[in-house]
């Protein structure tokens, strides 16, 4: 007899379907096992099924979530008990305002031209499109980064995640701490790291960045490690660092044989003279380091998507080969190319009406950040950040992050960022975004005086 003449189905509460046997069937299994017949379906079609495959073990190391989805997680449970909370979120770094207008445009261009013979194109050229590559080479580097040596992407997010494949498992690495949480949770998922010990991965050399050493590190005292994640202006402690400390780095780097990987996507709000925009106005940087970039904060690309990184082709491993052949080879096996109606909008963004209308947007962030920042020195807090970045980093002694993040979000229904999310040296601190609307970062200003002020 076959086993659907015997059986018929039953949704059970999960609504994946159990077999129910007919009266016959069941009478017959219960005389020969002694047991109700939920073992037996048990055993064929249990509720929660599970493969031979083994987890990766490195996946298990992720103690909690990715920051920022806790975050949204808190803010969805405070909002269940609060549907009425008017709430305002200077929290993740996502952009609000709209795109540029010249930006925009040439983007929908782009896309009603896929509508026509001519017009269409199907995939690009594996390191993106030419032109783009050369205006980002004019541009934002003066000429002096090869176009071979530009991989355009998707985002600087999605690009460590490659760089993390590339340099694989044997690696040490090196990061600010605090820094962005991709850093680190990308390295345990590659299985660069060791256990966590307390609030530290083993095999991770963390550089301490705080007030006290002006939020560079002090390499005298930083372990030597092959891979050097570097942030500047940093995410999320809002400093940038000077040529002067850019050149120690580099030196460093040289010194020591390691690889810097620089993460400049907050390049655009850089506004002093004494900052570099790129790790590629420091001398030798092209031996040391590659360069990571986003079009996220330059025009609010942060849902478009594209990206950038710079391999230089001078940069080699300990064997002699090309760091730039193996990039290419992770590159191309992994990602089809950036959107060519995203590159027709970068395109867009780096010609003369897209640079101006870029920094009338960054200024705007800007000025939101000044706005939060002079409201929380006037409360009386140590504030830093803010003035190259559009981050502000704000100092609470002898408290918890979280524990303020919810005070915050409960007193004043503003969800904020806590620091200890971005490592141990972000213990006691709050991130404030400013990419928010005016009205949102003005508002916000009033609920934090209520709160704090005396």
């Amino acid at each position: 007899m076959h086993l659907s003449s015997s059986l018929s189905y039953s949704c059970c509460f999960h609504c994946s379907f159990v077999p129910k046997f007919t009266k016959s069937k069941r009478l017959q299994v219960d005389r020969s096992t002694r047991h109700s017949t939920l073992l037996v379906a048990s055993t064929q079609t249990a509720s929660n099924p599970m493969t031979k495959v083994p987890r990766n073990p490195n996946l298990a190391k992720l103690e909690a979530g990715y920051l920022f989805p806790e975050i949204a997680r808190r803010r969805s449970a405070y909002l269940e008990s609060h549907p009425d909370a008017n709430i305002i979120s200077l929290g993740i770094g996502d952009t609000t305002q709209p795109i540029p207008a010249h930006v925009a445009q040439k983007m929908a261009e782009k896309a009603l031209a896929l509508a026509t013979p001519e017009g269409y194109s199907g995939y690009g050229p594996d390191l993106g499109e030419a032109e783009l590559r050369k205006k980002i080479s004019q541009r934002l580097y003066g000429g002096k980064v090869d176009i071979d040596e530009i991989f355009v992407s998707d985002g600087a997010k999605c690009d460590i995640g490659r760089l993390q494949m590339m340099f694989g498992s044997g690696v040490v690495i090196a990061v600010q701490d605090p820094s962005y949480p991709v850093y680190v949770d990308s390295a345990v998922i590659v299985g660069q790291t060791g256990a966590k010990n307390g609030q530290l991965y083993e095999n991770i050399r963390y550089m301490s960045c705080l007030p006290e050493n002006n939020f560079f590190p002090q390499l005298d005292k930083v372990p030597r490690a092959d891979i050097i994640f570097f942030c500047s202006p940093n995410n999320p402690t809002g400093a940038a660092a000077t040529r002067e400390q850019l050149e120690k780095l580099v030196r460093y780097a040289r010194n020591n044989g390691s690889i810097i990987v620089y993460d400049a996507a907050y390049a655009p709000f850089i506004r002093a003279k004494q900052v570099p925009h790129s790790i590629f106005e420091i001398e030798g940087a092209d031996e040391v380091a590659l360069e990571c970039n986003s079009f996220s904060k330059y025009a609010g690309f942060t849902g478009v998507r594209l990206g950038w990184v710079v391999c230089p082709k001078k940069l080699r491993y300990a064997d002699g080969s090309l760091v730039h052949k193996d990039f290419r080879r992770i590159f191309t096996t992994c990602f089809n190319g950036a959107s060519n109606i995203a590159q027709a909008g970068g395109l867009a963004v780096l010609d003369d009406m897209g640079m101006e209308q870029v920094e009338r947007l960054t200024d705007y962030y800007l000025e939101n950040a000044n706005i939060l920042s002079r409201t929380m020195q006037s409360l009386g807090f140590k504030v830093f950040g803010g003035e190259n970045s559009p981050y502000v980093w704000v100092q609470f002694p002898g408290r918890t992050s979280w524990d303020v993040f919810e005070e915050i979000l409960e007193k004043a229904q503003i969800v904020t960022v806590p620091g200890s999310g971005f490592g141990p040296g972000g213990e006691s601190f709050l991130r404030l975004s400013a990419f928010a609307s005016r009205e949102h970062c003005l508002e916000a200003k009033s609920r934090l005086e209520k709160i704090f002020g005396k």
